[in-house]
Protein backbone atom coordinates (compact mmCIF):
# COMPACT_ATOMS: atom_id res chain seq x y z
CA UNK A 1 0.00 0.00 0.00
CA UNK A 2 1.08 3.61 -0.64
CA UNK A 3 1.59 4.97 2.68
CA UNK A 4 2.12 8.81 1.65
CA UNK A 5 -1.60 10.26 2.48
CA UNK A 6 -2.68 6.79 3.89
CA UNK A 7 -5.21 7.34 6.72
CA UNK A 8 -3.86 4.71 9.03
CA UNK A 9 -5.01 4.53 12.80
CA UNK A 10 -2.79 3.23 15.75
CA UNK A 11 -4.19 1.66 18.57
CA UNK A 12 -1.65 2.23 21.20
CA UNK A 13 -0.21 5.70 19.56
CA UNK A 14 0.64 6.66 24.08
CA UNK A 15 2.86 3.58 23.53
CA UNK A 16 6.98 3.92 23.15
CA UNK A 17 6.44 1.15 20.29
CA UNK A 18 2.99 2.60 19.23
CA UNK A 19 4.31 6.31 18.99
CA UNK A 20 7.28 5.16 16.96
CA UNK A 21 5.05 3.66 14.24
CA UNK A 22 2.59 6.48 14.55
CA UNK A 23 5.74 8.73 13.90
CA UNK A 24 7.01 6.92 11.57
CA UNK A 25 3.88 7.07 9.44
CA UNK A 26 3.30 10.48 9.60
CA UNK A 27 7.18 11.06 8.37
CA UNK A 28 5.87 9.22 5.53
CA UNK A 29 3.01 11.16 4.86
CA UNK A 30 0.21 9.30 6.29
CA UNK A 31 -2.48 10.71 8.14
CA UNK A 32 -2.44 9.45 11.55
CA UNK A 33 -5.19 8.76 14.09
CA UNK A 34 -4.26 7.89 17.38
CA UNK A 35 -6.11 5.54 19.77
CA UNK A 36 -5.44 5.42 23.66
CA UNK A 37 -6.15 3.98 26.99
CA UNK A 38 -4.78 6.75 29.29
CA UNK A 39 -6.73 9.93 28.45
CA UNK A 40 -3.70 12.28 29.32
CA UNK A 41 -1.10 10.40 27.63
CA UNK A 42 -3.67 10.27 24.77
CA UNK A 43 -3.81 13.96 24.78
CA UNK A 44 -0.01 14.38 24.65
CA UNK A 45 0.15 12.40 22.09
CA UNK A 46 -2.42 14.22 19.80
CA UNK A 47 -0.06 17.91 20.49
CA UNK A 48 2.87 15.69 18.58
CA UNK A 49 0.76 15.13 15.49
CA UNK A 50 -1.90 18.35 15.47
CA UNK A 51 -5.10 17.60 13.80
CA UNK A 52 -4.62 14.09 14.17
CA UNK A 53 -7.97 12.42 15.26
CA UNK A 54 -7.74 10.74 19.01
CA UNK A 55 -9.84 7.94 20.53
CA UNK A 56 -10.05 6.70 23.70
CA UNK A 57 -10.81 3.10 24.48
CA UNK A 58 -10.79 0.29 26.85
CA UNK A 59 -9.56 -2.91 26.04
CA UNK A 60 -12.33 -4.57 28.60
CA UNK A 61 -14.94 -2.78 26.55
CA UNK A 62 -15.13 -4.32 23.33
CA UNK A 63 -17.54 -1.82 21.90
CA UNK A 64 -14.91 1.03 22.79
CA UNK A 65 -12.60 -0.68 20.31
CA UNK A 66 -15.12 -0.55 18.15
CA UNK A 67 -15.93 3.17 18.41
CA UNK A 68 -12.66 4.25 18.19
CA UNK A 69 -12.68 2.75 14.95
CA UNK A 70 -16.09 4.30 13.80
CA UNK A 71 -14.72 7.71 15.29
CA UNK A 72 -11.51 7.93 13.54
CA UNK A 73 -12.60 6.80 10.18
CA UNK A 74 -15.58 9.14 10.06
CA UNK A 75 -13.03 11.99 11.17
CA UNK A 76 -11.15 11.20 8.03
CA UNK A 77 -13.38 9.56 5.81
CA UNK A 78 -12.31 6.75 5.60
CA UNK A 79 -9.25 4.31 6.88
CA UNK A 80 -6.70 2.60 5.01
CA UNK A 81 -4.56 1.06 8.02
CA UNK A 82 -5.56 -0.52 11.33
CA UNK A 83 -2.50 -0.37 13.48
CA UNK A 84 -3.06 -2.64 16.83
CA UNK A 85 0.53 -1.76 18.64
CA UNK A 86 -0.51 -2.23 23.09
CA UNK A 87 -0.25 -5.35 25.11
CA UNK A 88 0.15 -6.60 28.95
CA UNK A 89 2.74 -8.65 30.03
CA UNK A 90 2.90 -10.72 33.70
CA UNK A 91 5.39 -12.79 35.27
CA UNK A 92 5.62 -15.71 37.26
CA UNK A 93 5.23 -19.80 37.53
CA UNK A 94 2.18 -20.92 35.91
CA UNK A 95 0.30 -22.10 39.13
CA UNK A 96 1.19 -18.73 40.68
CA UNK A 97 -1.05 -16.71 37.81
CA UNK A 98 -4.65 -15.95 38.62
CA UNK A 99 -7.59 -16.37 36.74
CA UNK A 100 -8.12 -12.55 36.96
CA UNK A 101 -4.26 -12.42 35.40
CA UNK A 102 -4.82 -14.60 32.95
CA UNK A 103 -8.06 -13.46 32.09
CA UNK A 104 -6.89 -9.74 31.82
CA UNK A 105 -4.21 -10.96 29.26
CA UNK A 106 -6.44 -12.82 27.00
CA UNK A 107 -8.66 -9.48 26.85
CA UNK A 108 -5.41 -6.94 26.26
CA UNK A 109 -3.75 -8.80 24.09
CA UNK A 110 -6.08 -11.07 21.87
CA UNK A 111 -9.68 -10.18 22.47
CA UNK A 112 -9.44 -6.06 22.10
CA UNK A 113 -7.20 -6.34 19.10
CA UNK A 114 -9.52 -9.05 17.30
CA UNK A 115 -12.43 -6.16 18.26
CA UNK A 116 -10.34 -3.51 16.38
CA UNK A 117 -9.53 -5.50 13.46
CA UNK A 118 -13.83 -7.05 13.35
CA UNK A 119 -14.59 -3.41 13.04
CA UNK A 120 -12.13 -2.52 10.62
CA UNK A 121 -12.51 -5.52 7.98
CA UNK A 122 -16.37 -3.91 7.88
CA UNK A 123 -14.90 -0.82 6.28
CA UNK A 124 -11.38 -1.30 4.49
CA UNK A 125 -11.35 -1.07 1.04
CA UNK A 126 -9.00 -3.44 -1.21
CA UNK A 127 -5.29 -2.39 -0.77
CA UNK A 128 -5.74 -1.51 2.76
CA UNK A 129 -4.56 -3.60 5.70
CA UNK A 130 -4.12 -4.86 9.18
CA UNK A 131 -1.25 -5.51 11.58
CA UNK A 132 -1.07 -6.40 14.88
CA UNK A 133 2.31 -6.16 17.10
CA UNK A 134 2.39 -10.33 18.92
CA UNK A 135 5.95 -10.99 19.59
CA UNK A 136 8.98 -13.47 19.31
CA UNK A 137 7.07 -15.52 22.31
CA UNK A 138 4.83 -17.26 20.04
CA UNK A 139 8.04 -18.81 18.22
CA UNK A 140 9.18 -19.32 21.97
CA UNK A 141 6.63 -19.36 24.51
CA UNK A 142 9.54 -19.06 27.82
CA UNK A 143 9.04 -20.29 31.34
CA UNK A 144 7.55 -17.52 33.84
CA UNK A 145 5.56 -16.27 30.93
CA UNK A 146 2.72 -19.18 30.15
CA UNK A 147 0.12 -16.63 30.02
CA UNK A 148 1.55 -13.98 28.07
CA UNK A 149 2.87 -16.54 25.50
CA UNK A 150 -0.96 -18.43 24.95
CA UNK A 151 -2.77 -15.05 24.50
CA UNK A 152 0.17 -13.63 22.15
CA UNK A 153 -0.36 -16.85 20.36
CA UNK A 154 -3.97 -16.79 20.34
CA UNK A 155 -3.74 -13.56 18.49
CA UNK A 156 -1.12 -15.37 15.93
CA UNK A 157 -3.84 -18.18 15.08
CA UNK A 158 -6.48 -15.52 14.40
CA UNK A 159 -4.56 -13.59 12.50
CA UNK A 160 -3.48 -16.38 10.44
CA UNK A 161 -7.14 -17.55 9.77
CA UNK A 162 -8.40 -14.61 9.18
CA UNK A 163 -5.87 -13.55 6.70
CA UNK A 164 -7.06 -16.46 4.13
CA UNK A 165 -10.66 -14.37 4.56
CA UNK A 166 -9.19 -10.76 4.63
CA UNK A 167 -7.00 -11.54 0.95
CA UNK A 168 -9.79 -12.43 -0.94
CA UNK A 169 -11.25 -9.05 -0.57
CA UNK A 170 -7.87 -7.49 -1.04
CA UNK A 171 -6.83 -6.31 2.54
CA UNK A 172 -3.74 -7.30 3.64
CA UNK A 173 -2.84 -8.74 7.37
CA UNK A 174 0.67 -7.91 8.53
CA UNK A 175 1.74 -10.07 11.74
CA UNK A 176 4.76 -8.04 13.45
CA UNK A 177 6.86 -10.07 16.12
CA UNK A 178 10.16 -8.53 17.41
CA UNK A 179 12.37 -9.82 19.60
CA UNK A 180 12.68 -8.07 23.18
CA UNK A 181 12.63 -3.96 22.58
CA UNK A 182 13.91 -0.96 24.33
CA UNK A 183 10.36 0.19 25.69
CA UNK A 184 10.10 -0.36 29.30
CA UNK A 185 7.21 -2.45 28.67
CA UNK A 186 9.06 -5.75 30.94
CA UNK A 187 9.22 -2.85 33.68
CA UNK A 188 5.63 -2.49 33.52
CA UNK A 189 3.99 -6.23 34.37
CA UNK A 190 0.42 -6.72 35.70
CA UNK A 191 2.39 -9.45 38.19
CA UNK A 192 5.90 -10.86 38.70
CA UNK A 193 9.27 -9.22 37.95
CA UNK A 194 11.01 -9.69 34.37
CA UNK A 195 13.65 -12.21 33.98
CA UNK A 196 17.03 -10.90 33.25
CA UNK A 197 16.88 -9.65 29.62
CA UNK A 198 19.36 -8.41 26.99
CA UNK A 199 19.92 -5.48 25.49
CA UNK A 200 16.21 -4.52 24.22
CA UNK A 201 16.46 -3.42 20.50
CA UNK A 202 15.13 0.24 19.34
CA UNK A 203 11.43 0.22 18.97
CA UNK A 204 12.49 3.48 16.06
CA UNK A 205 14.32 0.65 13.59
CA UNK A 206 11.30 -1.66 14.57
CA UNK A 207 8.40 1.27 13.50
CA UNK A 208 10.72 1.80 9.78
CA UNK A 209 10.35 -2.15 9.22
CA UNK A 210 6.66 -2.03 9.88
CA UNK A 211 5.96 0.93 7.35
CA UNK A 212 8.31 -0.94 5.01
CA UNK A 213 6.74 -3.76 5.45
CA UNK A 214 2.88 -2.11 5.08
CA UNK A 215 4.14 -0.99 2.18
CA UNK A 216 5.34 -4.27 0.37
CA UNK A 217 1.86 -5.81 1.40
CA UNK A 218 3.68 -8.23 3.46
CA UNK A 219 2.44 -10.52 6.11
CA UNK A 220 5.54 -10.91 8.78
CA UNK A 221 7.79 -9.49 10.40
CA UNK A 222 10.01 -11.10 12.49
CA UNK A 223 13.46 -10.43 14.81
CA UNK A 224 16.11 -12.50 12.64
CA UNK A 225 18.75 -14.54 14.49
CA UNK A 226 21.04 -11.54 14.88
CA UNK A 227 18.29 -9.43 15.93
CA UNK A 228 17.95 -7.47 12.66
CA UNK A 229 14.40 -7.27 10.99
CA UNK A 230 13.58 -9.48 8.40
CA UNK A 231 10.38 -8.60 6.84
CA UNK A 232 8.85 -12.02 4.54
CA UNK A 233 5.54 -11.57 1.92
CA UNK A 234 4.14 -14.60 3.14
CA UNK A 235 3.64 -15.40 6.51
CA UNK A 236 5.48 -19.00 8.00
Amino acid sequence: MELNGARVLVAGATGVLGGAITAELAGRGSRVALAGRDRSRLDRAAQVHPGAPAAGFDAYAPESCVRAVRETSAALGGLDAVVVAFGSVAFGAAQDIGDEVAEHLMAVNYLAPAAFFRAALGILRPGSAIAAVTGAVVDRPQPRMSDYSASKAALTTWLNAVRGEARSAGVAVLEIRPGHLDTGFADRPVVGTAPPLPQGGDPRHVAGAVADALEAGAELLRSGPDGSTVVERRAR
